[in-house]
């Protein structure tokens, strides 16, 4: 057998032929990832036969699969619970997912590249990125809209991984299976629900994990007006459940009082392996960019074509991906890479909570909601740093057996994510000093954004219209960066976010017992803008104590306060107009037509002047000298600044040339910014 392979090694046919054996062998062997393929429907070609530029029409490919792990590998004993999950007569745990693929019909003419969105709880979060509709079924023409993927001939794909994703709207889902004792009877632990409703009409509640028990005495429920006021508890006899899933308010159509914040802390019974999400994602892109056919022989829709691997995340979905990173999933079980880049917006420096028992990934923290969760847990960074109050040494690429499988990595965020998620420890250490950037890793900061692109003409909850600044036509412009990276080498642009060396930093200060901190209006530099109320309201990233079992992914308990200990986090200093002055100044904030904020207050009737979560704000700037003087605007008004509609557009232009330069905007967004202000009435 010996001679017989080095002989076929003689060819480059032969050669070919017998890495396919290997890997078959192998895994045969392992017998675990993506056990089977089910395609459900398949429509080619889809976009109503629509072309796209040279790589012609694209397919659409919808099914299911199958997959198992072997609990005992090493890549896989990290998942929570997985040694009390069910397994097969071989020995594994299954799990299966939904799975859903765009691709050219001709796969010479694509670009032989996998952009794989991580799904936010289920649903597609491409469209702006991609410039597209059609929700989580893009199915029209129309619904490719502009079709930026499309037209360079990506493939894309998404998988179910969300254990808290419903089966409604064509969401991806994932099944996994109940961790049990080894006596079959139920595991029971401590759960908790943060309950908030901003209207008056809400009058029960789904628990997320079935109690243990209905009896009212094993559970407690309380009531808050504003996130630090002191909890109150709800007597027994003003609540009720309704069965062992939800509950409500006594006497029955009592409504939960609007934006008061309810806590239920209560014994759930037989908790998810959530934690398998993260080998779904893990196993699933592997089998598009690695194998043949699954095990009963169905061939990988995607076989042979896949040279390099993407993802794309949002929000919930980076925030995934860093848990992705730092557990080690980006390595399949045969040790080979999983993505060669990531681009990650709005994920901070969070995880979901994703590999705990009784996990619930939905949840977010920002500064008024969901504290409590594990969300924002050491470590935050890539470099291995020595936790000042654990003293746990630790870092984001830990999980990683060989330094040859990191990928590329370009985090964005917006400023929301600095005053609501502590965004800045993703590249400070835990007292608030710089860190290098890592070799694979840049850090983005989209200035004076919020979470998301708000409707500046809508205040929504909060006290002033929400901000409209949009962070797409950057982050596409950042993508392309990245394939460069990935495929050429080209390295990106530098990071762009609050330094302490440069003095953009402004840092926060934790409040004594409290769920928030501050930053002071003289440590930011923020004027006292007419009718604008700042309280320098920020979260800070505390150390909240789950019980002794925590390191084994367990909470044995929720406190009613975060505790005292926090690391330290800043966000940017403003300049004169209180804009940001660090990170990406999209043509929005270079050329602002007001202050753009990140952070919100609420307004009267929700809780007023407690945060406004992922809002921010936007503070137009009076349209003449005289309007401000009349008001006593500190900010120069439109009239000032540009002088004339002709000086605005010509400010735009001057923006958008250097963003191109600095690659930070594409040719074709730029000339559409230029359009908007041409077409605009600014100064008419």
């Amino acid at each position: 057998m010996f001679f017989l392979c080095i002989n076929l090694c003689s060819t480059r046919c032969a050669k070919r032929l017998l890495i396919s054996l290997l890997c078959c062998f192998a895994f045969i062997v392992a017998r675990a990832g993506v056990i089977r393929i089910k395609i459900t429907k398949i429509e080619s070609p889809t976009f109503d036969g629509r072309t796209f530029g040279t790589v012609g029409a694209y397919e659409k490919i919808i099914g299911k699969v199958y997959c198992e792990v072997n609990p005992l590998s090493p890549k896989n004993s990290c998942i929570t619970d997985i040694e009390y999950a069910p397994k097969n007569k071989d020995g594994m745990v299954e799990y299966s997912m939904d799975f859903y693929i765009l691709k050219p019909v001709d796969e010479c003419k694509g670009n032989h590249k996998l952009f794989f969105e991580i799904n936010n709880r289920g649903g597609k979060a491409f469209g702006g990125f991609n410039e597209s509709g059609g929700g989580n079924n893009p199915t029209t023409s129309k619904d490719a809209g502009n079709a930026f993927l499309m037209k360079q001939g990506y493939t894309i794909a998404w998988c179910g991984w969300d254990i808290s994703a419903g089966h409604i709207n064509n969401n991806l889902t994932i099944q996994v299976p109940v961790a049990k004792n080894k006596d079959g009877s139920s595991i029971t632990g401590q759960s908790y629900e943060y309950i908030c409703f901003d209207n008056p009409n809400a009058q029960t509640y789904d628990l997320h994990y079935a109690a243990e028990t209905l009896d009212k005495t094993k559970a407690t429920l309380t009531v808050k007006k504003h996130l630090n006021d002191a909890a109150t508890d709800v007597p027994s006899d003003q609540w009720e459940y309704i069965n062992d899933k939800k509950i409500a308010l006594l006497p029955k159509g009592t409504p939960f009082k609007q934006s008061f914040i309810y806590e239920f802390r209560y014994t759930a019974k037989d908790p998810l392996v959530a934690g398998l999400s993260l080998a779904a994602t893990r196993d699933f892109v592997s089998f598009l960019r690695y194998a043949k056919a699954d095990n009963f022989g169905n061939p990988n829709p995607l076989a042979g074509d896949i040279q390099y691997t993407f993802s794309y995340g949002v929000s919930q979905s980076a925030r995934y991906i860093n848990d992705f990173q730092t557990l080690g999933f980006n390595e399949d079980e045969q040790g080979r890479r999983v993505f060669d880049g990531i681009e990650n917006w709005l994920g901070g420096g969070d995880g979901v909570g994703i590999n705990y028992r009784f996990a619930q990934p939905g949840r977010t923290e920002r500064n008024r909601q969901e504290h409590l969760f594990p969300e924002g847990i050491f470590p935050f960074a890539f470099p291995k740093l020595k936790d000042i109050y654990s003293k746990k040494i630790a870092g984001r690429l830990d999980g990683y057996a060989s330094a040859k499988n990191y990928p590329k990595d370009i985090e964005v965020n917006s400023a929301n994510e600095y005053w609501s998620k502590a965004a800045s420890l993703l590249h400070s250490d835990l007292n608030g000093n710089d860190l290098p950037d890592p070799p694979n890793v840049r850090f983005f900061l989209i200035s004076g954004m919020q979470h998301g692109t708000g409707n500046g003409k809508s205040k929504g909850v909060c006290q002033q219209f929400q901000n409209p600044t949009r962070a797409e036509p950057v982050l596409r412009a950042l993508f392309m960066d990245l394939d460069s990276w990935v495929t050429k080498n080209i390295a990106p642009p530098n990071s762009m976010v609050p330094r302490v060396a440069d003095g953009t930093a402004a840092f926060a200060k934790a409040d004594k017992n409290s769920f928030t901190g501050k930053v002071p209006a003289k440590e930011l530099g923020w004027k006292n803008i007419p009718g604008v109320t700042y309280t320098g309201l920020i979260t800070v990233r505390h150390v909240i104590d789950y019980g002794a079992q925590f390191g084994k992914g367990i909470i044995s308990k929720y406190p009613e306060r975060p505790g005292n200990k926090a690391y330290k986090n800043f966000v940017s200093k403003v300049d004169t107009d209180d804009n940001e002055i660090a990170g990406i100044h999209t043509p929005q904030t270079a050329v602002p037509l007001g202050t753009y904020t990140s952070w919100a207050l609420r307004r009267k009737g929700f809780a007023e002047n407690d945060g406004g979560e992922a809002s921010g704000q936007f503070i137009p700037f009076a349209k003449t000298k005289a309007e401000r003087l009349q008001t006593h605007d500190p900010r120069l008004s439109l009239e000032e600044r540009y002088g004339t509609h002709e000086g605005y557009v010509n400010a735009v232009k001057k923006a958008v040339s250097l963003l191109e330069t600095q690659r930070l905007l594409l040719k074709e967004d730029g000339e559409r910014y230029v359009e908007d202000a041409e077409k605009s009435s600014i100064l008419k």
